[in-house]
């Protein structure tokens, strides 16, 4: 069985991964998931909208295409069968919208019960347990205090203070890694211009000699 003490830095990893990644990405991506690979009524009406609006962007090039005056009859038969798809698009986008805003809402709900519900009940139930002790002396009586507040035995870590200490490291090395990646994509971008730049100088040191 996994400790508490690795459990709430995985909790706390996740909980800061889904506050950088965004909630709205994550259950985008959950959607896309659950309507391609779970048989539902929303699985149903996701490809069968996405055929239609392909027929509606069909139909409006042939429309376009079409001239009014020239070839009216092909013309309004083109435009009937275009409002038809139009409608039918419209009311699969509205019930797809009544699918999606309830997935989106349980979808939430479960991410929250499953990370900062989770951990928040963990505080509260293991709040005089330990997570692990620090050599007697090691820092003075008032740290000791403070570092088991508030319920945990003198003398050790509470699950709180531990909670809070992991988070500060998760949310400082999630901040270096997106500077890090930050420099990397703007330095292989400038990388990328400089070739560019170098070849158009020299083709136009060539036409000047």
């Amino acid at each position: 069985m996994i400790s508490l003490l690795i459990l709430v830095v995985l909790l706390t990893i996740a909980t800061n991964l889904i506050s950088t990644i965004g909630a709205s990405a994550i259950n985008t991506l959950l959607w896309n998931i659950y309507t391609s690979i779970i048989p539902s009524p929303a699985s149903a009406v996701v490809p069968k909208a996405a055929s239609i609006r392909k027929e509606v962007l069909q139909l409006r090039r042939e429309l376009q295409g079409t001239s009014s005056q020239d070839e009216f009859a092909r013309w309004a038969k083109v435009r009937r069968t275009l409002d038809k798809k139009v409608i039918e698009l419209e009311r699969l986008n509205a019930t797809i919208a009544t699918y999606r805003s309830t997935f989106d809402s349980r979808a939430s709900t479960i991410r929250w019960v499953l990370t900062t519900g989770l951990k928040m009940f963990l505080q509260l139930w293991f709040s005089k347990r330990p997570m692990f002790w620090i050599p007697e002396g090691w820092v003075p009586g008032v740290v000791e205090w403070g570092l088991a507040f508030p319920r945990a035995p003198r003398g050790s870590v509470s699950i709180q203070v531990w909670s809070f200490a992991v988070g500060q490291v998760v949310a400082t090395l999630v901040a270096v890694g997106l500077w890090v990646w930050t420099q990397v994509v703007m330095a292989r971008k400038a990388a990328g211009k400089v070739p560019v730049a170098a070849m158009g100088k020299s083709a136009a040191e060539k036409k000047v000699g």
